[in-house]
């Protein structure tokens, strides 16, 4: 007797699509470090800018993605999520190649600017946090404007929850 198998297409989670999307902007994001620490303005606190300008086209793309994939079945706090797991991932693996990026080139990482900025000196775990603190809020602010544009509008709001 022959086992019949059903292939179920994996449903897009809203974890999955934030980790994958927060791989990519990670991606992103750690070339234009490296590419800033060669060429010798990531010392300018201006280029800091860009890379919160990476955060919120990664993770307006992933709710894009996921609004796109699931329609109309689209959970409101699904998508929200989605956003804040890419910045998430995409800041901490950021933090993470800021400090390999630390070991390897000590001289290109200059943070002179940053502690004139702030008074005191920034030790290489302390940015470690900042980076994956400020892409943490930077993903929440993002996700919760985006969703506004992205959010399933339901005139019945009882049959959204019996699709579901």
């Amino acid at each position: 007797m022959a086992a019949h198998s059903t292939s179920i297409a994996p449903v897009l989670t809203p974890e999955r699509n934030g980790f994958r999307y927060g791989l990519i902007t990670a991606a992103v994001l750690c070339a234009y470090t490296l590419v800033a620490a060669l060429l010798g303005f990531f010392s300018r606190i201006e280029a800091g800018s860009l890379d919160v300008l990476i955060l919120i086209i990664g993770s307006v793309l992933a709710i894009r993605n996921f609004r796109n994939v699931r329609g109309d079945h689209m959970p409101y706090l699904g998508g929200y999520g989605t956003g804040i797991i890419t910045a998430l991932v995409a800041s901490i693996v950021l933090g993470l190649f800021f400090v390999i990026l630390t070991v390897v080139m000590p001289n290109s990482m200059d943070l002179t600017q940053v502690e004139n900025l702030f008074g005191f000196d920034l030790s290489v775990v302390v940015a470690l946090l900042a980076i994956v603190l400020m892409g943490a809020m930077t993903g929440v602010i993002t996700a919760l404007v985006a969703m506004q544009y992205y959010k399933v509008q339901v005139s019945n709001p009882l049959q959204m929850l019996e699709e579901s």
